[in-house]
């Protein structure tokens, strides 16, 4: 099989299971009229991260990697009344798209996005006394994501689930010579994840659309 048969099986299974959404699909035309990257969350991959969070029965969110506000949107509609999301994103450019689709989503009022690098803001939602999150979101630079984990256990509480996305790079991640910095921050992320005792976790491999890929899905057994 291949991208084009593997994105051929994510079009049929969001044809049947994601319908179509005008303020997602406007939320996509406008990131990709401001030119950002095309590496937002499938709409699969988006509904996945809306069940998880409905499951979980979330109140507060901590999204790592806001792009133009899609898997945003996504969590953010698994909210209760009274729910709060806080997203991160570096580039201040996206930041406002994703602003602007966040608000036309009539989220506005629940969720926040800090501009600033992640290793910067996470140890400031530290000092600030953020309550616990319920569900952590990792989709940001890989050379980051071994420091993200680390502020991610310390900002959640036993019963927190935590996602990462992308995590095994088209297989780049089982080349334990790989010279590639970002392939590198992701084996040191499986690293420490495996070694936590906090948690209990694992790791899938995903074909579509994006390409071959993964994500890490762990569950924190105590508090930190």
């Amino acid at each position: 099989m291949d991208d084009e048969k593997w994105s051929e099986v994510d079009r049929y299974l969001t044809d049947l299971y994601v319908p179509d959404d005008p303020v997602l699909r406007a939320t996509l035309a406008e990131s990709a009229a401001a030119k950002l990257p095309d590496i937002q969350v499938s709409p699969p991959q988006g509904k996945l991260l809306h069940l998880l969070a409905q499951i979980r029965g979330t109140r507060r969110i901590l999204e790592i990697g806001t792009l133009g506000g899609y898997s945003t949107i996504w969590l953010a509609r698994a909210l209760p009344p009274g729910g709060h999301l806080i997203s991160l994103e570096l580039d201040a450019r996206h930041a406002e798209v994703a602003r602007s689709n966040v608000a036309r989503a009539g989220l506005a009022h629940v969720v926040e996005v800090r501009v600033g690098p992640a290793a910067e803001s996470l140890p400031r939602l530290a000092a600030e006394g953020a309550e616990p999150f319920d569900l952590i979101f990792i989709d940001a630079d890989k050379q980051g994501y071994p420091e993200y984990l680390t502020w991610a256990l310390k900002l959640s509480r036993r019963g927190s689930v935590i996602v990462a996305d992308n995590v095994v790079r088209d297989g780049g991640v089982a080349d334990p010579n790989t010279t590639d910095p970002s392939n590198r921050g992701i084996r040191r992320f499986h690293e420490m994840l495996a070694a936590e005792s906090r948690v209990s976790a694992t790791a899938i491999q995903t074909v579509g659309s994006k390409g071959y890929d993964g994500f890490a899905l762990a569950f924190v057994t105590r508090d930190p």
